[in-house]
């Protein structure tokens, strides 16, 4: 900055190096999609104009009170500019400063890194790093911004630029509230002075502007502006929904689905809510939180209202309006009125009959709102009562018999035979527990078990325990009781006589003492040797893992190792004298297998040395 004297005609202020690095960029662009600087010129008004209804629902001290709000665009091919008008709230000097010397947020270094790559479009960036503005120099020679405050006292003034290094401000002549954007456009740019060409990018992306645009030359406005949420569902195409959601967020991705609310009763309620394609939001987004735009009687009073839709819905986006609301209350007065209550329970419902509705109509996309967002309906069923019973439906689960296909739980009610419980397994990951020594019996008898390794099924498991009347039974519990044995054909003249299984069970206890709590034998194991499992009456796994997930502290609880007397290499243990060095190698790697499979061992590498030397007596065994 040159000059600071606030009496001086003019000040000269020098642009940031990142900024003046952006400006290099779009001055010099060879982008094909230069359009989208009127896009972002548009909704810079229309923010402008939002602020401004949003003062004047407090605050009627305000410069032109009764002035429409609504955009003009004007433009005159003869001097080859164009002129964007807006009536919104304004800005002052200082204001000019913030908003057009500076970008904020690291905008311009976010900017450059994605347009500096071969395959950037730059109708998907431009906007979304708070550098909108700056578009319009890809069609400028220089522009001018003039603009005068809604505050009463307030003095108009004016920014101008030719996008090198510096930009000036100084006093103007303005007698209305407002800005106007005067762009002097490049000798390549005169498309965007042709009204028709003009008309074309304003249906295209600024059609659902909520306020009007008019272009000069036309009779009327060129924008829809008609909320989409206010309209019936029926009269609405679907391409305009997606239309909407480009616009309203700017993202890329289609969304996985939408729900459009129009209720009388008991509110005046509408809303337009989309689930987005992506659990995570864009770096690129504008969206700076989450939660839905809050409308009362078509005004904007909160841009996001987290209070709309329960926690575990959070990342739904969209809007909504009610004739309800009163229009003077208070940010945060409204989050505690009764209606704000009612809506909330009618924007849940309709999210959620939403949601049972694709998974019924269109499950190949339901299964992919499943697998980016399955864990909020899981955080759901833990965390809101209110909401259980809804939510239920809308779970998946892999499962022992059907390993890559989801399956609801209705799915697996129908599908069982000859049980009378829902049986599931808890794990840290689906591809070690589906080898899991305890699905041994349940495998053999053809009962399915349900997969459990997502971080959030221990807590959701704390409320969800029973099912259409079917008991949820965890497979690894020792005191789970099976609806039949196994049959007794399996045993045959080779088992072990009781008195050797006793010996066993007493050279497994000898040696690994408090090791664990007990050993006995059990009949629910095929394959496998052993298995741990806890003894009756302590914690229950599922608790066991909220406290291993919360990190709090608790005592572990000493297991039970069962084995199973049928095993190979329990009859040929049997074998093996008492004072072989071999006995005590081999129950320490059974007992540590055990661990290994229950996902408990503390150090797994530990077992290699013990491992070679099976195979040194293996291989000796050979010779």
């Amino acid at each position: 900055m040159t000059s600071s004297d606030p009496n001086d005609k003019s000040q000269e202020f020098t642009f940031k190096a990142e900024t003046r690095q952006l400006l290099d960029i779009l001055i010099h662009s060879l982008y094909t999609e230069r359009e989208v600087f009127l896009r972002e010129l548009i909704s810079n008004a229309s923010d402008a104009l939002t602020r401004m209804s949003f003062e004047m629902l407090t605050n009627r001290n305000v410069l032109d009170p009764e002035a429409e709000l609504g955009i003009w665009i004007k433009a005159d091919s003869t001097e080859n500019t164009l002129t964007i008008h807006d009536t919104g709230i304004g800005m002052t000097q200082d204001e000019m400063v913030e908003n057009l010397g500076t970008i904020a947020h690291s905008g311009a270094k976010a900017f450059l890194d994605v347009a500096q790559k071969d395959n950037a479009h730059i109708s998907d960036i431009i906007g979304q790093f708070g550098v909108g503005f700056y578009s319009a120099f890809m069609v400028a020679e220089s522009i001018r911004v003039i603009s005068r405050s809604y505050q009463p006292e307030s003095q108009a003034f004016a920014w101008s630029s030719d996008g090198s290094d510096t930009y000036t401000i100084e006093a103007a002549e303005k007698n209305e509230r407002g800005t106007d954007v005067i762009i002097k456009l490049k000798s390549d740019a005169s498309e965007f002075t042709q009204k028709p060409r003009l008309h074309e990018i304003i249906k295209k992306h600024s059609d659902f502007i909520p306020y009007p645009i008019y272009l000069e030359g036309q009779d009327g406005q060129v924008n829809l502006q008609t909320a989409l949420w206010r309209q019936q569902p029926r009269q609405v195409e679907p391409q305009k929904y997606q239309d909407f959601y480009k616009q309203f967020t700017l993202d890329t991705e289609p969304p996985i689905t939408y729900a459009h609310l129009v209720v009388d009763a008991p509110l005046q309620v509408y809303a337009l809510l989309y689930i987005p394609a992506s659990p995570e939001h864009n770096i690129f987004s504008p969206r700076k939180q989450d939660g839905l735009k809050l409308y009362a009687r078509k005004v904007l009073i909160q841009e996001y209202c987290q209070t709309l839709l329960p926690e575990y819905l959070r990342y739904v986006q969209g809007v909504v309006d009610s004739e309800d609301i009163p229009l003077n209350v208070s940010r945060e007065s409204v989050q505690s009125t009764r209606a704000m209550s009612q809506i909330k329970k009618l924007v849940t419902n309709k999210l959620i009959d939403s949601l049972k509705d694709l998974a019924q109509d269109k499950p190949d996309e339901y299964e992919k709102f499943w697998k980016n967002f399955g864990h909020s309906i899981r955080e759901g069923i833990a965390s809101v009562p209110e909401d259980y019973e809804m939510l239920l439906p809308l779970l998946r689960f892999h499962s022992m018999n059907s390993p890559q296909k989801w399956l609801s739980l209705d799915d697996y009610v129908q599908a069982m035979a000859g049980q009378d419980k829902i049986y599931y397994i808890l794990g840290d990951d689906e591809h070690s527990i589906i080898n899991s020594p305890h699905l041994e019996v349940f495998r053999h008898k053809g009962y399915d078990v349900l997969l459990m390794a997502d971080p959030l099924d221990p807590f959701m498991l704390m409320r969800l325990d029973e099912y259409k009347k079917f008991k949820l039974a965890n497979v690894s519990r020792e005191d789970l009781k099976m609806p039949e044995k196994l049959e007794e054909n399996q045993k045959t003249d080779e088992n072990l006589p009781d008195e050797d299984i006793n010996k066993i069970i007493g050279r497994f206890k000898t040696h690994l003492g408090n090791k664990v709590s007990d050993v006995r034998t059990t009949e629910r194991l095929v394959e496998s040797p052993a298995r741990l499992v806890d003894k009756e009456g302590t914690l229950n796994p599922e608790m066991q893992r909220v406290y291993h997930l919360l990190n709090r502290e608790f005592e572990t609880p000493q297991k039970i190792l069962e084995i199973n007397p049928h095993h190979p290499i329990i009859k040929d243990f049997n074998h093996l004298n008492d004072d072989d060095a071999l006995s005590d190698l081999v129950i320490d790697q059974i007992y540590e297998d055990a661990l290994l499979s229950e996902g408990l061992h503390p150090d797994p590498a530990s077992m290699i040395n013990r491992i070679q030397q099976f195979i040194e007596v293996a291989l000796n065994n050979r010779k």
